[in-house]
This record gives C-alpha cells, structure tokens and sequence, in this order.
C-alpha cells in the first residue's frame, strides 16, 4: 500500500475518532490541524489548537489511555499545542468522560490502533525521575528535589519574579503586575508571623531565599533557610551577600529533619515545600515543627491540598513522573489534624486558590515568551514538561480541585498562652508591624 493511501486512510479515520471523541462543546473550544493541513471541524478560529505532527499522533495520545501517555505524546511531539493551554484541560475531562462506556471504549481503541504506530525515539535530556530507596527518606527526598529544582537556575529566572519566588503570589486585582504581588504574598507571610527586629526566623524549603530576604530586610529577623538544592543554596547566598545581608541572613543545604537548634526559633515558615513531605510523615514534619518553636512561637503552613471529596487517582500521575515525585498532597482536615496531634494550636486558616491560578498564568505567559531563550538551558520536552504541569494546575485551582492554604499554628506556652492579638487587624492595617 503507498504512503499516500496510508496517510488518506488515516486522515478520514482521525476525522472520524475527533467527531466520536469530542462533544459539541469541546469543538467550540478546541480546533485540531492535522499533519497535512487539514483542520477539524472547520476553519473557524478557537482559542486554542491541538496540532497532530503525524498519521498516528492520535494513537501515540490516547491509546495508553493513561495521563503519562497523554502527557507523553506532547513532551515528544506527537502533537503541540497553539493558543490557550489551559483551555486543554477542560476538554481533556471531556475526552475522558467520552470513553468512560465501555463499548464505545473498545469501539474508540480498536480504530486507534488502525492508525499507524509512531515507534519513532523520545531523545530526552531529563526523561522520567527515576528515584532509589526507601520512600521520603531523606537521601530520596534529595533526589526528588534535585530532579525537580536543580534544572537551572537560568530557566526558572526567566519566567520567574525577579525574586524568584517559586510559590502563589498575593494579589489585589487580577491586573496586578507579578513582581508586585510576590513582594505583597511575602510582606503578608512575615506580618501573618508578627515578625519583630532581633527574632530568629527558620525557612523550610526556602527555594531561592526570597522570603529570608525580606524578612531580614524589612522586619530585622536573623533569618535561616534551608533547602536540598545546592544550586539554589548557592545563587540565594550569592544575592545574601549582594545585598549586604549575609550577617543576618543564610540559606544552608539541609533537611528539615536535620535541624536541631537548642536555642529554638521565634517563627518558622514552610512555603510551597509541605507536598514533598508526604502523608505517612505528617505527624513527625509536625512534631518536628513543635521542638524547634519557642514556647509562644508561630508556625505558618503553606501548602496545596487537594479535595477531600476526591478519590485517590490509581496508577502514576503525569506530575509524579514528571515534575514533583513523590509529591503528595493531602486535604486539609488531614494537615490539620496532624498539626493539632503535635501539639500545634490552629490559629487562622486561609484559602488562596484563586490567587494561585492567577500566579501560574503569569509564569505560563513569561514561559511562553522566552521559549527560545528557555531552549539555552534546557531541552523542548523539559520547558514543556513545565508549560503543560503549569497550566494544568491554573485549570485545577480554577475549578476547585486543587486548593492552597495558608494555615498559621503556634505552640502555646506553659499557661496555655498564645501571646496573639485578639483580631487580625495588624495584617491589613500595618499596626503593629515589626518593620525596621
């Protein structure tokens, strides 16, 4: 058979599989051009548009029928995607619930494999995380961290605030400028924390040492951090002592658990880094928290959560494989609990979904907008490893299932005291603030 009544074969047969896969309402939101130009289901512009590079980029797509081989057939371009990423989302839920019977299932695989199989390489510089021995251990922590922090220094800084604030931002309006609402979320940590000069300060998981910075800065603290990431260790004790902060201020290479101060801290500060400890570790990350406080001391907790009402999805995630491994989020009721066990007091808990969908915008469009410089420090199928993670979790707070909490705890003193003010007027008004 020839090449041309192959390719014409498997042009009419995706035609049919986008007409049987996608409802009316995904096809008003998604477009699909196929290899040879021909677009479904018509010319009509749409937000976004699915790309097929081949005869059998449908079947490299859903045929594993997992959210790996979906994943997958993008980081090695069986197909791309134009326009509106986050868009995708949406119509991947569609997608799924589409071939959730289970004639039109069988029906739906068995023309998917009358397309032509791919079989082509996936040359990949990073490839799958591929973690050794004992689960969130601490040497296989390193290596989750590592594979997931130590890209380069140089691509998060492209698409990053110039802090490099790896978390949700703070915003007051949807137009806010990024860099803006990064130094609004980390002014707001360090008054939530009732920060005052001369206090000890530790940052869990301190990332580039953003917040230590300004904490240092602004409110006088000695200010620790520590991260698994010698890189950015070392570029955050670099900006320390660009900026003259370095006796006040350090980031250090060292796992939480390896953290033994006898004189205690004031105020400790976990920021984006709780998904890594896992669920089984909860009540040790927790009592840990408790020792090294002072008595009167404050805890602040920012971590996502996913939904109680949510089951566990079966086998491995796109994110675990690629992006956070041994990631866990939890709901949380579940956080809550584990902290009130360790002898933690909870004291405020607040949501910033939305904020948090809005923060990953901003790095989508940063990211998309330096895709050729990004291709300096990393390959295609890492810089879209980070487009399609990004998007998918703006798409995930957005429609609730995905959450972030701040949770501020303290560790009470003999009498029962919490030494806190009776309202929270002082993280709105600036009362009372520590500000040097």
């Amino acid at each position: 058979m020839s090449t041309a009544l192959i390719t014409d074969q498997a042009t009419r047969l995706t035609l049919h599989l986008l007409d049987e896969l996608f409802t009316a309402d995904a096809a008003q939101k998604v477009g699909v051009r196929l290899w040879d130009g021909t677009r479904w289901p018509d010319n009509s512009p749409r937000p976004v548009t699915l790309v097929l590079k081949h005869p059998g980029a449908l079947r490299a797509m859903l045929l594993p029928g997992t959210e790996v081989g979906l994943g997958e057939a993008y980081l090695y371009d069986d197909f791309d995607i134009e326009g509106d990423i986050e868009s995708v989302f949406a119509v991947a839920d569609a997608l799924a619930g589409a071939t959730s019977d289970g004639r039109r299932k069988l029906r739906v695989g068995r023309d998917l494999r009358r397309l032509p199989a791919s079989g082509g390489p996936r040359p990949a510089r990073r490839g799958p995380a591929r973690l050794s021995g004992r689960r969130h251990s601490v040497e296989r922590d390193r290596q989750a961290v590592t594979y997931h922090y130590d890209v380069s220094n140089d691509f998060y800084a492209l698409w990053l605030d110039q802090r490099m604030v790896y978390s949700c931002a703070y915003f007051h309006s949807p137009e806010d400028d990024l860099d803006a609402a990064q130094e609004r979320k980390l002014d707001y940590l360090c008054r939530k924390l009732r920060l005052k000069p001369g206090q000890r300060l530790l940052d869990i998981g301190c990332g580039w040492g953003g917040l230590v910075m300004h904490a240092a800065r602004q409110y006088g603290v000695d200010a620790t951090g520590i991260t698994l990431s010698r890189p950015q260790a070392e570029l955050a004790n670099q900006r320390l002592a660009a900026a003259n902060l370095s006796d006040h201020c350090r980031v250090e290479v060292r796992d939480y658990r390896q953290v033994n101060e006898q004189e205690g801290y004031d105020a400790l500060v976990s920021v984006g880094m709780f998904e890594h400890v896992g669920a089984a570790l909860l009540p040790s990350y927790f009592a840990q928290a408790w020792h090294l406080l002072k008595p009167g001391g404050v805890f602040l907790n920012h971590g996502i959560a996913s939904r109680a009402t949510d089951k566990p999805q079966g086998g491995p995630t796109f994110s675990n494989t690629y992006v956070f491994p041994d990631g866990e989020l939890t709901p949380i009721n579940v956080t809550l609990h584990a902290a009130e066990e360790a002898g933690l007091e909870v004291r405020d808990v607040e949501s910033l979904r939305e904020h948090y969908a809005l923060t990953l915008r901003h790095w989508v469009r940063r990211l998309e907008a330096h895709h050729d410089q990004a291709l300096q420090f990393v390959d295609e199928p890492t810089y879209r490893v980070w487009r399609q993670f990004m998007s998918g979790s703006a798409a995930g707070f957005t429609t609730g299932r995905l959450n972030v909490y701040q949770a501020l705890l303290v560790r009470p003193d003999r009498r029962g005291q919490s030494g806190l003010p009776l309202t929270r007027a002082d993280w709105y008004s600036g009362g009372g603030s520590g500000r040097v």
